[in-house]
């Protein structure tokens, strides 16, 4: 049973990795800090809401660094909402209801061209590397590692019904799939990296947003098979096996060193937020998106926490830029 978006289920997850597999779980997670009479707004004037929908990849990393940010500023509210990055920017962030959106693949020219129509400009925060990591049940001793092709004819629009068509040797069983839902990031760039779009992606999965529920669908068949980002494998090791995959150079498991050093291809990919400008100029949104760069070079927090690789000094700083330059242009 997933746990409700409730204070009491707050205050129960306890440690920092049961919090973001709980996060992981949640649609919603709404977390402010415990202001008293004595603290006001934590003792330094910050307060106000954030809003933030898009990625159920990136949902636990921001759930993770907004409860740090939250605990440190007692008057901020942050509620973070796993939508899919499509989701996310088509429904919350480019209509002007947001003030982030977490995406785990860049903003596509549609949803461009729906914020200008909107007057919603942002900017792209790179937030963490993933190794997009793709699942089967612990019995499934017959597979240990796909070719991408063998991913290909799995996942794409004419899918293979039975393991067997994937590989002589594999057994004539139905392949059980669980997936992203098309609304997600992670859906597009699977298509984008794994079939191309002219081999599309299969309607004979089962599709969720919540990366735990593919977790629990996996788990429950021996020839089932799903895909999501590295972070949910991270919190659920024992629960699925996860596979290698082999584009040719042989087979790669998905790490989170081989994932930084370019080896699981093509399945290594960034991870990325979108503040709004305009929201920037809002001084407790500002001082977020300050606080969630700061972490992403974070090891401890974004890879032995979360799950993730840590961006680099470099990119950080790059980043941070970026955001500085953001923040005047949204204070002037």
């Amino acid at each position: 049973m997933m746990p409700e978006n409730t204070d009491d289920t707050k205050r129960t997850w306890g440690t920092r990795r049961n919090f973001v597999a709980a996060a992981g779980a949640a649609a919603t997670v709404g977390l402010a800090g415990c202001t008293t009479e004595e603290d006001g707004n934590g003792g330094d004037g910050l307060s106000g809401d954030i809003n933030i929908a898009g990625s159920s990849t990136v949902f636990p990393l921001m759930s993770a660094i907004a409860e740090d940010f939250a605990a440190e500023h007692d008057g901020v509210s942050v509620d973070i909402s796993s939508t899919g990055s499509g989701g996310g920017f088509q429904n919350h962030f480019c209509v002007g209801e947001t003030d982030f959106n977490n995406a785990s693949r860049e903003i596509a020219e549609e949803e461009e061209e729906l914020c200008a129509d909107n007057g919603v400009e942002y900017i792209e925060l790179v937030a963490a590397t993933d190794a997009l990591t793709v699942v089967v049940n612990n019995e499934a001793d017959f597979v240990d590692c796909l070719t991408v092709e063998e991913l290909a004819q799995i996942w794409e629009s004419d899918a293979a019904e039975t393991w067997d068509e994937v590989r002589d040797e594999f057994p004539n069983e139905e392949i059980e799939r669980y997936g992203a839902a098309d609304t997600s990031g992670t859906f597009d760039y699977f298509v984008e990296n794994v079939q191309g779009e002219e081999r599309g992606h299969t309607d004979d999965y089962q599709a969720t947003e919540q990366d735990n529920t593919i977790v629990q669908g996996v788990q429950g068949s021996e020839y089932a098979i799903g895909y999501f980002g590295f972070s949910y494998y991270y919190q659920n090791p024992d629960q699925v096996k996860a596979i290698g995959i082999d584009n040719g150079d042989g087979c790669v498991e998905p790490s989170l060193e081989t994932a930084s050093s370019g080896e699981y291809q093509p399945l290594a990919r960034n991870l990325y937020t979108y503040p709004s400008v305009e929201s920037l100029g809002n001084e407790h949104v500002a001082e977020f998106a300050r606080y969630f760069l700061e972490q992403t070079t974070n090891e401890e927090l974004v890879a032995g926490d979360v799950g993730y690789v840590p961006s680099t000094q470099e990119t950080k700083e790059q980043q941070m830029e970026k955001l500085e330059s953001a923040i005047e242009q949204a204070n002037n």
